[in-house]
């Protein structure tokens, strides 16, 4: 269950961006996934990575974390090389992808985000487990810290996975469609809490599917398939315009009108 970010030790792009791509193409297979993407998080905000399925939007996540390896580009984290400021990102992979068979608890899942504060030997100490039941308190899973991982229900593993990366006391927060397959409390919830930490100046990456909730969620976007469509503030990026070019033209108008865009 413990995360490890790889990655190479880039040289930094240019400027302090939370996150900054360059050229970053990754291929499965000898055929690209994402191609030549150029990306740059605008800091203290919240943005979605939005597009078709199979456009890419969490291969360039992963990517740019470095859990898959990328055929070219460039990533810098706040202006430095990506191995050098792993401590100041917490990543939140999508529910599908953990084994949540593995023997441990609630409590234990939230621990691992402290492990960079305790030591080699991590020994947990009352404060460690005090952190970690604050950041449950902040999901609504306190009550659920001494229950096996496995027994939870989709939403409530999604809750526990953020209190993790709440532990972290990250700057920048990345998340592969964190509302995926959960119910509307829990979305709720978790809406709250990334709100929450943009307004302690955080700032926040979704991969996102959903187009109804983008204008009321997120602050920027950044739309692809498998290349760079559209980025930047929502009221001038996520368009009928910019959308068509992402979904390539498949967007019925009736799915445009309700979302009320330019």
């Amino acid at each position: 269950m413990a995360l490890t970010l790889a990655g190479t030790d880039d040289a930094a792009t240019a400027g302090d961006a939370p996150l900054s791509v360059r050229g970053l193409t990754v291929g499965y297979g000898g055929s690209p996934v994402v191609f030549s993407i150029d990306m740059d998080v605008t800091p203290g905000a919240m943005t979605a990575i939005i597009g078709p399925n199979g456009a890419g939007k969490s291969t360039l996540l992963k990517a740019a974390l470095g859990i898959v390896p990328r055929l070219s580009g460039q990533v810098a984290v706040f202006g430095r090389p990506l191995a050098r400021a792993r401590d100041r990102i917490a990543y939140v992979p999508q529910r599908a992808s953990v084994d949540w068979d593995f023997p441990t608890t609630v409590i234990d899942v939230v621990l691992m985000g402290l492990y960079s504060r305790l030591g080699l030997l991590r020994r947990v100490k009352a404060r460690h487990r005090a952190q970690a039941m604050e950041c449950l308190s902040r999901v609504g899973m306190e009550a659920f810290a001494d229950r096996q991982i496995g027994r939870l229900s989709g939403g409530q593993q999604q809750r526990v996975f953020l209190a993790r990366a709440l532990a972290q006391d990250a700057d920048l927060y990345l998340l592969d469609e964190p509302f995926a397959g959960v119910d509307a409390a829990t979305e709720a919830a978790i809406i709250r809490v990334l709100k929450a930490l943009k307004d302690e100046g955080r700032t926040v990456v979704c991969v996102h599917h959903d187009l109804s909730t983008v204008t009321e969620y997120f602050d920027h976007v950044f739309l692809l398939n498998r290349t760079r469509i559209a980025a930047g503030p929502v009221a001038t990026a996520f368009t009928a315009e910019t959308l068509q070019q992402a979904y390539g033209g498949r967007l019925a108008e009736a799915q445009l009108d309700q979302l009320a865009l330019a």
